[in-house]
């Protein structure tokens, strides 16, 4: 992983934002060498933490399996369209990246299958082919909830080996999800503090959410969709690319109890929720078992959230109007997808 002393970022300071007046004189130490992503978690303790935030028996089994998108009623999609007010609308899915490296793994594959010479000849016709093996860091996506099972068990207490197969999920699947429609709140974490990204293995708490409500004047409430910005996508532009599986900003686990009292409906970044390496002894996705299979919020992962940072300093505001409509994939255990943000 490439070390860097990290960039200040140029924009202006989020208009909310409120620095205090007298600053420490021996502020602590901190070094982008030796991002912070404790304090480490015993499996006991992470095992209380998911008994504590979980919704298990909340739903009606007949929609139980679209867990917290459950939340989000008529009456939120209503107030979240007040919140399209300029009409300025981003997209935050990354290019489709079919170029290996190491945060790709599993290149998507793009190839035509149709240069305008199978088909009679007028009107010509170009066709071409996609494919991916998206859950990984390379292509933006949803995580359904039958693609996280701790201790054996799916969202609302499913055997896992009972309801996925070879064919696919039975229970959980992003084809019960349908689309959301809710207000997106962006965390913009590297704006709050000044820099251009957070450092790859940095923990974001509970009392940064709290700073960051503070200073960009959003609050996250029943139903909506909270994205954190760590600057990843800005960082691998300006630094090159790096194993995330390694090295990641993201939620400690103790962050986690917030947004279930708050009631989210969808959680998200610009990498997949979880500070790597992780805290937690012998669990390697944490947030991912308590936010998926504990709580029922689905994830979005790998998203470009660099010019809704840009849109949210120019509107002075980190709410939204955010769209996710993921593919209709019978079984699917998630989805590639692009989401939308209006502002």
């Amino acid at each position: 992983m490439t070390s860097s002393p990290q960039a200040r970022d140029p924009r202006p300071s989020p208009p909310a934002a409120k620095r205090p007046a007298n600053p420490p004189a021996n502020p602590p130490a901190t070094s982008p060498d030796a991002p912070d992503n404790g304090p480490a978690v015993s499996r006991e303790e992470f095992d209380t933490l998911f008994a504590a935030v979980r919704t298990w028996g909340r739903w009606d089994a007949a929609v139980a399996d679209r867990g917290a998108w459950n939340r989000v009623t008529p009456a939120h999609v209503q107030r979240a369209t007040a919140l399209a007010r300029t009409g300025v609308t981003v997209p935050l899915a990354l290019p489709w990246n079919t170029v290996p490296g190491p945060d790709n793994g599993k290149p998507a594959l793009h190839y035509m299958s149709d240069l305008g010479d199978v088909e009679a000849p007028e009107p010509s016709c170009h066709k071409d082919f996609i494919a991916a093996d998206y859950h990984g860091k390379g292509v933006s996506h949803l995580d359904a909830l039958s693609h996280i099972a701790y201790r054996g068990q799916l969202y609302d207490g499913r055997t896992a080996r009972e309801v996925v197969d070879a064919a696919g999920a039975h229970f959980g699947a992003v084809s019960s999800l349908g689309p959301l429609v809710t207000k997106g709140a962006l965390l913009d974490l590297p704006a709050v503090r000044g820099t251009g990204w957070l450092e790859p293995g940095t923990a974001v708490h509970a009392d940064d959410v709290l700073a960051a409500e503070k200073a960009l004047g959003v609050t996250v409430g029943d139903g909506d969709a909270v994205l954190l910005r760590s600057g990843h996508v800005r960082r691998r532009a300006e630094l090159g690319a790096w194993n995330p599986d390694n090295a990641s900003a993201g939620f400690h686990v103790h962050a986690v109890p917030l947004f279930a009292e708050r009631g989210i409906a969808l959680l998200g970044g610009d990498g997949d929720s979880d500070v790597r390496p992780s805290p937690v002894e012998g669990l390697h996705s944490p947030v991912h078992a308590l936010a998926i299979t504990a709580m029922g919020v689905p994830l979005l992962d790998n998203l470009d959230l660099e010019a809704l940072s840009a849109a949210c300093a120019e509107a002075g505001r980190y709410e939204f109007l955010l769209v996710v409509a993921p593919l209709n994939i019978p079984g699917g255990t998630g989805s590639p997808v692009n989401p939308v943000a209006v502002l």
